[in-house]
């Protein structure tokens, strides 16, 4: 495999850069304060990434470990109105 790999979609930086390659995500973290890069949702981003590029691991998970790192302080808020109804008929007798 490769470390060339491109995400499905890229990743956006606040800074307004953006991660595509498996090689982009790799760098960003290295460049991480030494606290910032020990954090247990960083290790797990890197892992992900080896596994990718040096393993034939799915780059999506890939991409899901930078992304979830890079939002680990946000609050995670349930927004009801991306929720569709499942409502059923009541079974007529």
């Amino acid at each position: 495999m490769s470390w060339d790999l491109r995400f499905s979609e890229p990743i956006a930086l606040a800074n307004g850069q953006q991660l595509c390659t498996l090689r982009d995500a790799g760098t960003y973290i290295t460049s991480l304060s030494p606290a910032d890069h020990e954090a247990r949702e960083w290790q797990t981003a890197m892992h992900v990434l080896i596994e990718a590029a040096d393993h034939a691991g799915p780059v999506s998970f890939a991409r899901l470990g930078v992304a979830q790192a890079l939002h680990r302080h946000e609050e995670k808020v349930f927004d009801p109105s991306r929720k569709q109804p499942r409502w059923r008929k009541a079974a007529s007798r």
